[in-house]
């Protein structure tokens, strides 16, 4: 699981959890790969709003500062561990890079 799939999930649904984001990572065991760098695409991604109040002004044209975005993103993957709802602090396993986000009958 990417960084950048973590960024979208939420255990929401859950019973009495109202926001259950951002999920925490306790990350088993990681791969770092090599994806191919694409500037364009960084810049544009959309989570510069969540991105640090004292980002560089132009990061778009910062090329540094869009590949250390990149690799965080993009070139590291959980491969096993859990995911951990910041409300309830239930865990959601991640085995072979995918999270299984599915609730319990009980749960909702």
């Amino acid at each position: 699981m990417k960084l950048l799939t973590h960024n979208m999930l939420t255990s929401r649904g859950l019973k009495g959890v109202s926001v259950g984001y951002p999920l925490g990572i306790v990350a088993k065991d990681i791969k770092v790969a090599d994806i191919d760098f694409n500037s364009e695409f960084i810049a544009r991604i959309g989570h510069v709003g969540e991105l640090p109040q004292t980002i560089i002004q132009d990061f778009e044209n910062n090329e540094d500062f869009l590949r250390k975005v990149h690799h965080v993103l993009l070139e590291v993957e959980v491969i096993n561990g859990d995911l951990v709802c910041p409300e309830s602090g239930r865990k959601f396993p991640i085995n072979n890079g995918i999270p299984n986000m599915l609730f319990n009958e009980d749960e909702v």
